[in-house]
């Protein structure tokens, strides 16, 4: 179970973790969505020191032309065609969950990125906290409702780090060094 944030500030069970960011063609896995780019990210916790363990473009078995037109093909520079000759998952799972196995985990929004990955079979320590849920108490952006909204990556990191011009690429490496950096 994930621990509280504080806690897991005072006392990190490791000084190094992990964050992974995927790419899919559907938010839901039992909508048909499939995985199509793994990225995961070392964080020194200690120096703030960023190293990409993983990044690569993954083409499960049933990717094919009835996901032509995923809505990240039309909003990252990922291109149908670039996965013509991508690794299967199956070739990579066991690469994947030895990091995964030697690495406490997180990611923004981890019942996304945990809940595909789980979907397929892996295996996931969930002993810290969900960056998104961190970033809401972080950023305090409030919902005209009431109470502080949930943000997306984008606003957050536009909340944290507001000088900065960087605009999310929706490409998993990429995006989980910026999360780690959150």
């Amino acid at each position: 179970m994930f621990r509280d944030i504080i806690d897991f500030v005072k006392k990190p069970n490791n000084e190094k973790i992990a964050i992974i960011d995927i790419e899919t063609t559907d938010l839901k896995p039992e909508n048909g969505g499939l995985i199509i780019e793994i990225g995961i990210v070392e964080l020194d916790l200690i120096t703030g020191a960023t190293k990409i363990l993983f990044d690569s473009l993954i083409k499960e078995l049933s990717f094919g032309d009835a996901h032509r037109n995923a809505w990240i093909f039309n909003n990252s520079d990922l291109k149908f065609e670039d996965f013509k000759n991508a690794p299967s998952l199956n070739n990579v799972k066991n690469q994947i969950q030895e990091i995964l196995d030697n690495y406490s985990l997180t990611a923004y929004n981890t019942s996304f990125d945990f809940g595909f990955m789980e979907s397929r079979g892996f295996v996931i320590k969930k002993d810290i906290p969900d960056i998104m849920a961190v970033a809401k108490e972080a950023c305090k952006i409030m919902r005209s409702r009431g109470g502080y909204k949930i943000p997306k990556m984008q606003e957050a990191w536009d909340n944290l780090f507001p000088s900065t011009n960087y605009i999310e690429k929706h490409r998993a490496v990429d995006d989980a060094i910026h999360e780690a950096k959150m």
